[in-house]
């Protein structure tokens, strides 16, 4: 059992590496042309689609299960003026971390979950590992382009994203064996990350994934929503 936890939130992770390679591939080996530009939006739009279902379906609906009114809001608030912070820290040093910062909320307490869930239900825990894996291929893709654009050189970015995408295994591991008889715990870290992330969502990477004249671009934030209706209907 605990090779397939192991196999299935690798799965999950591995995709954030991927995302990375294939942004690279994109930036590197496709000639610049407005359909190009249109594209990288598009998938900007498509990733804030899956991060939104994520809040939506995953995260907050745990929190609401699981939590009292005030224990769900306090954590809630927490996450979105933390958040908040890091934020107004990062603008000030010029970075563009907000999708990875996003894409990580949304990764690790979903791995966590995915845990979580292997023990009562593994064939609920193997579409939930594919939901996750789905879910971060077009975020990667658009942090890798984003920290790239802040300054990181190649490289190091696919150096940060084949470590990062460990953090699923250790997630998972971590849910399974620890959270997993602390169900409020875990709840109260999935609305933590939800306020986080929405905030992020609004601020900075919703704005960044607008084409003015195009209408195709947005068209992908609707599209990466139904990807999260469809995985939640099948889990």
């Amino acid at each position: 059992m605990l090779t397939s936890l192991i196999l299935y939130s690798g799965f999950s992770g591995i995709t954030v590496f991927l995302g990375g390679l294939l942004a690279n591939f994109f930036n590197h080996h496709i000639k610049e042309s407005p359909v190009k530009y249109e594209i990288t939006h598009f998938f900007m739009s498509f990733g804030s689609g899956i991060i939104l279902s994520a809040i939506a379906l995953v995260l907050i609906p745990t929190g609401m299960e699981r939590l009292s009114l005030s224990g769900m809001t306090f954590s809630f608030v927490l996450g979105t003026i933390l958040f908040l912070f890091i934020d107004r820290y990062l603008a000030k040093k010029g970075g563009q971390t907000a999708t990875l910062l996003a894409m990580m909320m949304d990764f690790v307490p979903e791995a966590i979950a995915l845990g979580a869930v292997f023990a009562i239900d593994p064939s609920m825990a193997t579409l939930l590992a594919v939901f996750i894996g789905l879910q971060n291929l077009p975020e990667a893709f658009n942090s890798f382009r984003d920290m790239v654009q802040s300054g990181y050189s190649v490289t190091k970015s696919l150096v940060i994203f084949f470590f990062l995408s460990f953090c699923g295994i250790f997630g998972a591991l971590l849910g399974h064996f620890v959270l997993s008889d602390f169900p409020n715990l875990t709840a109260h870290l999935m609305t933590f990350a939800s306020g986080g992330i929405l905030y992020l969502l609004i601020q900075e990477i919703i704005p960044e994934s607008k084409l003015d004249k195009n209408y195709i671009a947005s068209l992908g934030a609707s599209l990466g929503f139904l990807i999260g209706i469809i995985g939640e209907k099948l889990i």
